[in-house]
């Protein structure tokens, strides 16, 4: 059974950090892209982060670039967002994500996600 299990949201004062964590069970997670959308209330899930199979190449989207960063360890089947200078329009659920296709590249639509996460809170206070 596929599962990916998230952690590491929160409650955060704008300009502060959060590290948002994502399990993956099942070895073949190594070889499948992965990343984070979020979905605040009232509006559409939007990709946040991706990053391919291997972690060399990664895609942010236009809102995070420069404050957020992807990463994966293979070792440990877990895939990282780490969020800094957080800002209230960041607050939102956040998922994580997979599409089962080896060896393939980012992905930036949830109509390509075969597995996603339970979610996990995100709230930024002004």
């Amino acid at each position: 059974q596929v599962q990916l299990v998230e952690s590491g949201g929160g409650l955060v004062q704008a300009g502060g950090s959060l590290r948002l964590s994502c399990a993956a069970s099942g070895r073949a997670f190594n070889n499948f892209p992965m990343g984070w959308f979020r979905q605040a209330p009232g509006k559409e899930r939007e990709i946040v982060a991706a990053i391919n199979f291997s972690g060399g190449s990664t895609y942010y989207a236009d809102s995070v670039k420069g404050r957020f960063t992807i990463s994966r360890d293979h070792a440990k089947n877990t895939v990282y967002l780490q969020m800094n200078n957080l800002k209230p329009e960041d607050t939102a659920v956040y998922y994580c994500a997979s599409r089962s296709s080896y060896l393939a590249g980012v992905f930036t639509s949830p109509a390509n996600i075969d597995y996603w996460g339970q979610g996990t809170q995100v709230t930024v206070s002004s």
